[in-house]
């Protein structure tokens, strides 16, 4: 089971800024406890995400050349992949590619068809960097905007993202607005119809919510899943309230009582979520 742990999704949406010292120290902590992957920041427009405006700086001191886990950056155009891939550490570039176009705008001031472009410059430097693509189909499993969904429709833009080179496909669910049912039903699909990709969910959900999530997911033959701890994050730019992240103590609870194995190095843990309440302003 590979566990990508998102303290850029976490932090992202919180107005306060959080000192870069305590990102690098949190970070770093976080690297010590065994995830696959871990989402530590973005190269994007500080006026759109203000909170991630120190991750150049945040990179510089990680320890990731003694950390099994990889390291990942979202970016949303070519401008930010080329910052991105000059970076050794950075074993991953993410880039949000929305299903629903109002979406697709408000997230990235592009239409759909012109961040299809862009994806397929940032494979080129992907290829030219040897860096992977993670493509995440956000609103993938539905929008409030009622833009066309339906899951043969995830199906033929997925299509559309592994044909532009996509190493990765997370299926995102921004809002949390997905049912486990919707979960099962997508990703046993998706993963028929591309069975040579990794695929992979970033759920958002409530914390009464998320087991049923997380069951659904697994059941379908899901082994890679974002959660971030204490469950906080959720897009700023989705609309008002904010769901979180699955939240990553309870995903590892359940794997746990289910004999699941993740491999990861439960003290390390244990003082990463210690660590999440200073980090995070707690409700």
């Amino acid at each position: 089971m590979k566990i990508i742990e998102c303290p850029r999704d976490a932090m992202q949406g919180i107005d306060q800024f959080i000192p870069t010292e305590k990102k690098i120290e949190y970070i770093n902590l976080l690297l010590e406890v065994g995830f696959d992957t871990l989402d530590f920041g973005s190269f994007v427009s500080p006026k759109a995400i203000p909170q991630m405006r120190d991750t150049a700086e945040v990179y510089e001191k990680l320890n990731w050349r003694n950390s099994t886990t990889k390291l990942l950056a979202i970016v949303a155009n070519k401008r930010g992949a080329e910052e991105a891939v000059k970076y050794e550490g950075i074993r991953y570039l993410g880039f949000p590619m929305s299903i629903s176009e109002t979406f697709q705008q408000r997230n990235t001031n592009k239409s759909i068809a012109e961040a299809l472009n862009e994806l397929a410059e940032i494979k080129n430097l992907c290829v030219k960097h040897n860096k992977q693509l993670v493509t995440y189909v956000s609103m993938g499993f539905g929008n409030p905007y009622n833009d066309p969904y339906s899951p043969e429709h995830v199906g033929s833009f997925t299509d559309i993202l592994i044909t532009l080179g996509s190493d990765v496909i997370s299926l995102a669910d921004t809002i949390g607005a997905a049912t486990p049912e919707l979960i099962s039903t997508l990703f046993t699909k998706i993963t028929h119809q591309f069975p040579d990709t990794e695929i992979g969910v970033h759920l958002h959900a409530r914390k009464e919510d998320t087991i049923k999530k997380l069951e659904a997911a697994v059941e379908a033959g899901c082994k890679r899943i974002d959660g971030a701890m204490r469950g906080f994050g959720g897009c700023p730019m989705a609309k008002d309230e904010l769901v979180g992240n699955m939240a990553t103590e309870l995903m590892l609870a359940w794997f746990e009582s289910k004999n699941i194995k993740t491999n990861l190095n439960t003290e390390a843990f244990a003082q990463s979520l210690q660590r999440a309440q200073s980090v995070f302003p707690m409700h």
